[in-house]
Order: C-alpha cells, then sequence, then structure tokens
C-alpha cells in the first residue's frame, strides 16, 4: 500500500517567507473629490392654452413642467392629462406614430426651446404655419436649455 502525501513542502526564501504565496498589498490611490452641487436638471415650464374661450371669453391655461430634453410634448400632456386631441383625433390617432397629423398645436411662445421640425412635421405641416408642430414629433428641451412654452392647443379651432 502505497502512502499519499497530503502535505506539500513549500519552499521559503531565505528571510523566511513564501515566495509564492507573497502578494504585495495594493496601495490604494485616493482621489480627492471636488465638492460638487447637486444641480437640479433644466426644466421646461409649460402652459397650455385651451382651443376655445370659455363662456367669459377667457381661455383657460393649464401648466405642467418637464426635464428639459428628455420628452416628446405628446407624452408631456398625456402625462398631465391635458387634452391634445379634438373628437376627430381621439378616435382616429396613430398612438404617437407621426402617421396621421392630429395632435397639431401652435407654438406661441418658446419655438426655441424644441426641437426643429421632423421629416413626418415637414411632410404633414407643408402648408400650415412655421408656428404649428406635431406633438408627437416635438422634442421639448435639449438637457441643456429651459425656459418657458406656450402651446395653444388645437389650433385649428381658431382659424
Amino acid at each position: 500500500m502505497t502512502s499519499m502525501n497530503l502535505f506539500t513542502t513549500i519552499p521559503l526564501t531565505a528571510d523566511g517567507r513564501n515566495p509564492t504565496a507573497y502578494f504585495p498589498r495594493r496601495r490604494t490611490n485616493s482621489v480627492a473629490l471636488a465638492a460638487t452641487s447637486q444641480e437640479s436638471p433644466p426644466e421646461i415650464e409649460l402652459e397650455f392654452i385651451a382651443p376655445k374661450a370659455g363662456s367669459e371669453g377667457r381661455y383657460a391655461v393649464e401648466k405642467a413642467k418637464a426635464i428639459s430634453g428628455e420628452k416628446l410634448l405628446r407624452n408631456i400632456m398625456s402625462d398631465n392629462k391635458i387634452e391634445l386631441y379634438a373628437t376627430y383625433g381621439k378616435l382616429m390617432n396613430c398612438g404617437g406614430g407621426g402617421s396621421c397629423g392630429t395632435c397639431i398645436v401652435e407654438i406661441i411662445e418658446g419655438k426655441d426651446l424644441l426641437n426643429e421640425r421632423t421629416n413626418t412635421e415637414l411632410r404633414y405641416l407643408k402648408k400650415k404655419p412655421e408656428s404649428w408642430r406635431l406633438a408627437c414629433q416635438t422634442i421639448v428641451g435639449n438637457k441643456e436649455n429651459s425656459g418657458k412654452v406656450v402651446v395653444q392647443r388645437i389650433p385649428q379651432w381658431k382659424k
């Protein structure tokens, strides 16, 4: 019967250390972090003017806020339960795909805080005023700007 040696001999260096098991300690790189202020991302204030004047002759205004560059105008309106569509649009809208043209809004103030017209908008709004946009194609802000955008809902009712 052969005996099996379960212990192996590890050669030691002259100073008594195991050369294969010796790993020098890593130095930790300490980086001094500058005190940074946790600035909130820029916000866009939005005002939505009702399509028709009320009984007193005034237009109702609904307000919302959005982080700059994060959402489409259609989604902001939907999230804040602000009516976007006229009767036909409620029934026949494309769900934000840009293929129906029923989410038309007019930008009264703050056009410079929105993205440029997309090819879809150029096609659907060819003969419409420059201030008209499709809410499903309009990005509010660009992640760096802040300000105020005033939107006339369903502008075709006032024309």
